[in-house]
């Protein structure tokens, strides 16, 4: 009932224009926990329990029990994944150009004014320190499942969601698994290039690093090794995330906002600042607009989507359309205190940077972001909606190029939710 009235009071408060820096840290965190096994939706809690024992299923393998060197390992087996179709298709990801895209792209970290810096320490020390145990166990069940894509499934509501884990587990949905997860560019280069410490590394921290009680559950502190910035987990979850939301419109505020969410569950971890997972989010949206532009990658969408749908209709034994219906407190993704939460997620309240700024203008072809979603629109109209309803400048990571500025400012919940209740 406590977590009830804490949601529709961050509704209420939220349902009017606030800008991104007016959504507190407590009442973001409240609405994060209504997305995690602490949810009054029993459908939902069950859901999110089918989804962790597939996950430990597929890490676990052949073996009588998990061990945590699997977990480090563990892939998609060509049972869930036809990496086979991939292969013959030869596609060229162009993986070392986008990740040189991807660094110039984040190139204004490396001036950052210090109280921002230190106001990204302080937050993730906030949110690390004071994440409830649901959410602990969420971030872990995030964290092991960055090979997999079950961590989707509860964006996607009860039902469709658990069509989803039982299609993935048949294979019946192997060209889109494949795709997905090759569509994910590296951050290696970027943490080699931006060589930031960890939070949990910095001299003085009181990071909490989380025993895992959820996934092995040997109560080994989950850690992370190598640059903290940008994200590569974070640049997983959004990558995959918006993929998904191209595949299936009928659920795509939910699996955009699921993204963000699998972004804060590297913060709640204390593995990750705001900025590595603010970074992240400009990259995967860049990297899938490219993708998505080019005809050859458009064909193997198209096969995979169409592959995909067809799957999840059969398992729902019902239209799409109808599977992917809100259901109610059952499907905490489609409350609209989440769009409050993509916005928090944006700039993670960090300092905004006052003065003059260009207009905003939106690339051509980032509007293929919102074309499944909102077909009725042409490519200018979503190209206008994206920049209407952009955070505003000034914010950490805007910089001053135009792509800069755009694809850290873009705001896809808002975008959605604006045209939608306009219709």
């Amino acid at each position: 009932m406590k977590i009830r009235l804490t949601l529709l009071a961050a509704s209420l408060f939220f349902a009017l224009p606030s800008l991104a820096k007016e959504v507190p840290l407590n009442a973001a965190a409240a609405i994060a926990n209504s997305v995690t096994p602490a949810s009054p939706g029993a459908s939902y809690n069950a859901l999110e329990s089918q989804s962790l024992a597939a996950l430990r299923n597929a890490l676990k393998g052949d073996s009588p029990a998990l061990r945590r060197d699997q977990v480090a390992h563990s892939t998609q087996s060509t049972t869930l994944a036809d990496t086979a179709w991939l292969k013959a298709r030869g596609y060229d990801f162009q993986t070392k150009a986008r990740q040189q895209a991807g660094i110039d792209l984040l190139s204004t970290f490396t001036t950052l004014p210090s109280p921002v810096l230190a106001a990204n320490l302080a937050t993730v020390t906030a949110i690390n320190r004071d994440a409830i145990a649901a959410t602990r166990q969420q971030a872990l069940a995030d964290a092991e499942g960055i090979s997999y894509l079950y961590f989707l499934s509860d964006a996607l509501g009860p039902r469709l969601g658990k069509a989803f884990i039982t299609a993935y587990d048949k294979g019946e949905i192997g060209k889109a698994a494949a795709l997905i997860k090759a569509s994910e560019v590296s951050t290696g280069a970027a943490k080699k290039h931006f060589n930031n410490p960890r939070p949990f590394l910095v001299n003085g921290n009181t990071i909490h690093l989380v025993p895992d009680d959820t996934v092995v559950k040997d109560n080994a502190p989950y850690t992370a090794d190598g640059g903290s910035f940008p994200s590569g987990h974070s640049n997983t979850g959004y990558t995959d995330a918006l993929l998904m939301a191209q595949m299936l419109p009928e659920r795509y505020e939910a699996l955009v906002t699921r993204g963000a969410r699998y972004g804060y569950s590297r913060i709640v971890l204390g593995v990750h600042y705001p900025l590595d997972v603010i970074g992240s989010r400009m990259v995967a949206q860049s990297n899938v607009a490219h993708y998505l532009n080019d005809t050859k990658y458009r064909a193997l969408f198209n096969e995979a989507r169409d592959q995909l749908r067809s799957a999840l209709e059969k398992e729902c034994g019902m239209p799409l359309t109808q599977c992917a219906k809100t259901d109610g407190k059952n499907d905490p993704y489609r409350d609209p205190a989440m769009q409050t939460f993509y916005r928090f997620t944006m700039t993670y309240a960090l300092p905004q940077q006052q003065g003059e700024k260009e207009a905003l203008v939106a690339p051509e072809g980032a509007e293929v972001l919102l074309e499944s979603a909102l077909p009725q629109l042409s490519a200018a109209q979503r190209r206008a909606l994206m920049v209407k309803t952009a955070i505003p400048a000034g914010y950490p990571l805007s910089g001053s190029t135009p792509e800069q500025q755009f694809w850290q400012r873009l705001d896809l919940s808002a975008a959605w939710s604006t045209a939608t209740h306009a219709h």
